[in-house]
C-alpha cells in the first residue's frame, strides 16, 4: 500500500489542537478510495489491505494514543485519543480489524497483566502482529457472565479448560484469546472467575464460523476441550475475573470505537449527498416526515458527541466510568439502528437507472441495516444496559 511522505508527527507538547489538524491531513492524504465506502471505486477491503492500513497508521503516530511509550504507544492523554477519533470518524473507512485487541485486550493487559505480559503483547497488538477475540459469551448465559460454564482447573503450574463460546467475533483470525473462565460452580456467579490470554493455535481449541444475517462469517461458535495452558497466561489474580471482565466491559461501552457519533455524521452526509445525486431520490428529501427524522438523527448525534466529550473530561479528571457507560451503549446502539431503518427506506427506492453515488449508497447502507441489527446485542443487550442504569445508576429497587 503507497502512503505518502508524511508530515513530522507532534510532539506531546503540541497540544490536541496541532494533532488534530495532523490527523486530518495525514488520513486525507494516504486513505485510498477504493477503502472508502462512500466512494464509487470502493471494493470490499482484503483482511491484509486492511492490516496494512492500520499499520500504516500506527507509524504515523495515530494509534495507541495513551499507551505508554514504553509498550509501543504515543504516551500522550485521553483528549489527542479523541481528536483522532473525530477525524478517523469523519470519513467512510473501514473498521478496524483489530478493535478487539487494540480496546479491549490492550488497556486490560495494561491494567492486571505482569511486565513480562505487557512485553510480549502490547506492541504485537499496536504492529498489527496479533489479532485478538473475546471469549466472553456463552450459549447460555449470553450478556448474563455470572451464569458462564467454561471451567479452568489448576494442574501444578498449568490449568485445564473445557468449555464453549459464541458470538465470538474475529476468531477465525485471531492469535489471541482474551477468555474468561470458572474456576469454581456456577452458583458462585461473580466469584471464582478468572481471566487468560490464550494463543488460538493450543491443541483442542476449535473454531465454528457462524454465518450472520449480513452473509458474513465474522463472529464464531470455539470449543475449548481440555485446553491446558501455563500459569504465564493467566491476567490477574485467580478470583479477579470479574472485576477484570468488568472493566473491560466498562471500556467497551464507554470507549470502545470513541469514533462512532463523528462515523454516524458521516453516515448521515453519505445518505443526504446520494440522494441529493440522483433525481427520484432528492425528491424523497422534500418530504415532511424525511426531514423530520433527519433533523431528529442530527440532534441524536449532537447528543451522542457531547456524552463521548463529557466522557473524556471526567474520565481525565480522573473519574471511573463504570456503570455510566451503559447510557453511551445503549444511546448510540437504539439511534444508531433507527437511523439505519431510516437509510434503507430510502435507498431502498434506487433502481438501475439511479446514479453510481446512489447504486453505492445502496449497497452499503443495506449492509449497515442488516449488521445494525446485533449493534443492540453485542457488548451487552439493550435489556441488560437498562438493568444496569436502573440498578447501578438510579439505584431502583430490583423488586416492586
Amino acid at each position: 500500500m503507497h502512503m505518502e511522505k508524511n508530515p513530522a508527527i507532534p510532539d506531546a507538547a503540541a497540544g490536541p489542537a496541532v494533532y488534530r489538524q495532523y490527523a486530518r491531513q495525514w488520513l486525507h492524504a494516504n486513505l485510498p478510495a477504493h477503502m472508502r465506502s462512500d466512494s464509487v471505486d470502493y471494493r470490499t477491503p482484503t483482511l491484509d489491505e486492511c492490516r496494512q492500513w492500520e499499520q500504516s497508521m500506527y507509524e504515523a503516530g495515530l494509534a495507541g494514543m495513551t499507551w505508554p511509550k514504553v509498550y509501543g504507544g504515543r504516551g500522550l492523554t485521553l483528549r489527542e485519543h479523541l481528536v483522532v477519533n473525530k477525524e478517523v470518524g469523519a470519513l467512510a473507512m473501514p473498521e478496524s480489524v483489530s478493535s478487539i485487541g487494540k480496546e479491549l485486550a490492550g488497556p486490560i493487559i495494561q491494567a492486571v497483566g505482569t511486565e513480562e505480559q505487557k512485553q510480549c503483547f502490547l506492541h504485537c497488538i499496536l504492529s498489527m502482529r496479533h489479532f485478538w477475540c473475546q471469549g466472553f459469551s456463552e450459549p447460555d448465559a449470553g450478556s448474563d457472565l455470572a451464569r458462564l460454564r467454561t471451567k479452568a482447573v489448576p494442574e501444578g503450574d498449568s490449568w485445564r479448560i473445557n468449555g464453549q463460546k459464541i458470538w465470538t467475533s474475529g476468531a477465525a483470525k485471531a492469535h489471541y484469546c482474551l477468555l474468561l473462565t470458572r474456576t469454581g460452580t456456577v452458583a458462585d456467579k461473580h466469584r471464582g472467575l478468572l481471566m487468560f490470554a490464550v494463543p488460538m493455535d493450543t491443541p483442542g481449541i476449535r473454531v465454528v464460523p457462524i454465518k450472520s444475517i449480513d452473509g458474513k462469517d465474522s463472529f464464531a461458535e470455539v470449543f475449548f476441550d481440555n485446553v491446558v495452558v501455563p500459569d504465564s497466561a493467566r491476567l490477574g489474580a485467580p478470583d479477579d475475573g470479574w472485576n477484570a471482565a468488568i472493566r473491560v466491559l466498562s471500556i467497551e461501552r464507554a470507549t470502545n470505537r470513541m469514533y462512532r457519533a463523528w462515523r454516524f455524521e458521516c453516515e448521515l452526509r453519505q445518505l443526504v449527498a446520494a440522494c441529493k445525486s440522483d433525481p427520484e431520490l432528492s425528491k424523497l428529501l422534500d418530504d415532511g416526515y424525511t426531514q423530520r427524522r433527519i433533523g431528529d438523527v442530527v440532534g441524536e448525534i449532537d447528543a451522542l458527541k457531547g456524552l463521548v466529550e463529557r466522557t473524556v473530561d471526567q474520565m481525565t479528571a480522573g473519574d471511573k466510568i463504570g456503570a455510566r457507560g451503559s447510557l453511551t451503549k445503549l444511546y448510540w446502539s437504539e439511534c444508531h439502528q433507527a437511523f439505519a431503518g431510516l437509510a434503507l427506506s430510502l435507498v431502498s427506492h434506487v433502481n438501475v437507472r439511479s446514479s453510481a453515488l446512489a447504486q453505492r449508497a445502496r449497497k452499503h447502507f443495506t449492509h449497515a441495516y442488516l449488521f445494525a441489527r446485533a449493534e443492540t446485542i453485542y457488548a451487552g443487550t439493550s435489556e441488560v444496559q437498562m438493568d444496569i442504569i436502573a440498578q447501578r445508576i438510579m439505584n431502583l429497587p430490583t423488586e416492586l
